[in-house]
């Protein structure tokens, strides 16, 4: 990518940063976007040992096999999308990340039947947090998201939120034990879904952070 090149948030439109708030411990739900991630997409076969091999050391960690889960290693995050396809994340902002990312796994897996793809730039990633986090997201996704079911970080999946297709991964929990979301989305779905969680998160007192 060309250096020179003016990267533009998804959500910059929005103006959020005049929207935000240092005092969030009063909101039911925090959210955040999380723009310029790299992402990789990757896909191989889950029962190919030389392609596990070189993936893994080429990021440093394993790729998750057992499905809708995700593996975090020193710098990325590997997401199971599918029995041979996976998503590698890295959050940096520089432009030149999501190339050196892909560029490694191709030598590393030079010779192996195996695709990688850089898909970052057509998505962002909004942060859901708060008390109310799983409440909100569930009056917008069909998955099953009480704790017993999705319940701990590195669950993650594919579906609709709000009718718009979403990869939702839960990272963390909070201080207080909350969840912690990221729902991956295209940009051309980003301002109608951050509004439509925006109004559906009123109910519960909603806070605004930068990232």
């Amino acid at each position: 990518m060309d250096s020179n090149f003016l990267r533009k948030s998804a959500l910059a439109q929005l103006g959020l940063a005049s929207h935000t708030t240092n005092d969030t411990a009063a909101a039911g739900v925090v959210m955040s976007e999380h723009p310029f991630r790299a992402i990789v997409n990757l896909r191989g076969k889950s029962d190919d040992a030389a392609f596990l091999a070189a993936a893994e050391t080429a990021l440093g960690t394993a790729l998750p096999t057992t499905p809708n889960t995700a593996a975090t290693g020193k710098e990325t995050t590997v997401i199971w999308l599918g029995p041979e396809e996976w998503w590698v994340v890295f959050e940096s902002d520089e432009a030149s990340a999501e190339r050196a990312l892909a560029d490694g796994l191709r030598v590393s897996l030079d010779g192996l039947l195996a695709a990688v793809v850089e898909v970052g730039e057509s998505r962002t990633c909004i942060r859901v947090a708060g008390p109310h986090a799983r409440d909100l997201l569930a009056k917008g996704c069909a998955l099953d998201l009480h704790p017993s079911v999705f319940g701990g970080p590195g669950h993650a999946a594919q579906s609709l939120m709000a009718k718009a297709p979403v990869l939702l991964h839960q990272v963390a929990d909070d201080a207080q034990g909350q969840a912690v979301f990221e729902i991956y989305v295209l940009r051309s779905f980003a301002e109608y879904l951050w509004l439509w969680l925006a109004d559906a998160a009123v109910e519960y007192g909603l806070a605004v952070e930068t990232a």
